[in-house]
Parts: C-alpha cells; structure tokens; sequence
C-alpha cells in the first residue's frame, strides 16, 4: 500500500513539475501610479473621498506617498517629475464599492462633481449589463470610475 502511495505521489509530481511550460509566465496587477502636482494634497484626496488607508512609502522618497487599494494593491502618487500631464477620460482608475449610493451621497456633501460616460453631470450612467457608473476627477484632473460591480446585496 505504501508503494501504491508513494508512485501516485511521485506521479502526481511529475505531471506539477514537467505539465508546466518554461515560457509561460504570470503576472498580477500591484501598483497604479500617478503623476501629482502635490503628493500630499492628492493623498488627502484620494483618503477623504475613496476611503483610502496610506501605507508606508517603501521608496523613503519626499515627494511619494502610497495608498491601499486593498488586497495587496497600491495606489503611489508621485510629484517629483514636473513631466507635463496628459489627461483625457478612457485613462481613468476604475473602482468598485459595495454601496454605490452611500459613495455617491458622499460626492454629493463634499460637492465634488461627477458625471456619466458622456459627460453630462451628477448623471448616472447605467450600462448596458446593469452596472451603475459615475466618473469625476481628482485635483491633478486624473478620471476616477466608481462603479457597484461590488454593490452588496440584501
């Protein structure tokens, strides 16, 4: 029995070790970063409004300061480039939230303006599968997507 064990282990092993192809690789997302113009306004920001926890700034930089996303990924608002900033909409950070209502009475109190795909403001956009979806902008003009793909449900 103990020999039975041992070659179906070997076997399942060898199939782990020689199944997997060299050239494959895999990635995972880790990081967005952003270019600021003030790291330390647009941490504000993105704490106030996203709910967002700062971690620590590994890079030990002045200028850098990094956010959670949660699940290991970070957000790191960098301002030491003074590189001009190209902005347009289809460029954007897309964010779910489990109560896309409560967000969205939170834009409203803090008065920040948002918008639906097209543009027309404190609009809605509701696509095509359902999702809800409101896009409005940080201080630097960076698009910001929230969206209840991670509504929670009754």
């Amino acid at each position: 029995m103990k020999k039975i064990i041992a070659l179906l282990i070997f076997i399942q092993s060898f199939g782990f070790v020689f199944g997997q192809d060299k050239n494959e690789i895999s990635v995972n997302f880790n990081h967005f970063a952003l270019s600021v113009k003030d790291a330390d306004q647009s941490a504000e920001f993105y704490k106030s409004v996203l709910n967002l926890d700062e971690i620590t700034n590994r890079t030990i930089i002045d200028g850098i300061r990094w956010l959670s996303l949660g699940e290991g990924k970070e957000l790191h608002l960098i301002s030491i480039l003074k590189d001009e900033i190209k902005i347009n909409k289809a460029v954007h950070l897309a964010l779910t939230t489990s109560d896309f209502d409560l967000l969205i009475a939170k834009l409203q109190s803090m008065e920040i303006e948002y918008s639906d795909w097209p543009g027309n403001v404190n609009k809605i956009n509701v696509r095509p599968d359902g999702i809800k979806q409101v896009f409005f902008q940080d201080p630097n003009g960076y698009w910001i997507e929230i969206n209840s793909v991670g509504q929670k449900t009754d």
